[in-house]
């Protein structure tokens, strides 16, 4: 039951952190940081060593993913923190869930940007131009097709997080 209330408080994480996203395309590090103390500090007071434990899992699992992501690239710090943070609220049981809702959100929402910003095309010219680039020269980012280029068209992916979020929320509390 305790699980179920700790997966709100990722909701409302997750959900601050995607309002922040829209607003000025920045996720604060006060609010990925304290959120990521609460998660732990409250898991240990509820749970005990089991619950700190399940939520570093899901902090490791959630933000180690999005490190590699952010590393390549393909990520901005403040998503790999948010991802983190949450991933530390929704604990281990629930953190491939959680993964895999906020990425089919994540690539819903840049399948809709694409094409509604009229650019599949110069999309699918920057994929191949990708893959070509990582397989010669491995792990490093590219050097114009990164979120930190300055014409780069950038997905709010807060707002994929919140969604990943309340689906592990919903589906936990709903239909368990």
């Amino acid at each position: 039951m305790v699980e179920k209330y700790l997966l709100i408080g990722g909701v409302l994480v997750a959900l601050v952190g995607a309002v922040n996203d829209v607003r000025s395309a920045r996720i604060p590090n006060r609010l990925t940081y304290s959120a990521l103390l609460a998660a732990l500090g409250l898991r240990t007071a509820l749970l005990g060593l089991s619950g700190l434990k399940s939520g570093a899992l899901g902090m490791l699992v959630a933000g180690g993913l999005f490190c590699l992501l952010f590393v390549l690239g393909a990520m901005g710090g403040g998503d790999m923190k948010l991802m983190a943070a949450v991933g530390a609220w929704v604990g281990s049981r629930q953190v491939v869930t959680f993964m895999l809702a906020a990425a089919l959100a994540g690539g819903v929402l840049a399948l809709g940007r694409i094409i509604f910003s009229n650019r599949v095309g110069q999309t699918l010219r920057n994929t191949v131009q990708l893959i070509c680039y990582r397989l010669t020269a491995g792990l490093r980012p590219h050097p114009e097709l990164n979120v930190q280029a300055s014409d780069s068209k950038r997905v709010p992916f807060g707002v994929a997080i919140a969604a990943g979020a309340l689906f592990c929320a919903g589906n936990a509390i709903w239909w368990r």
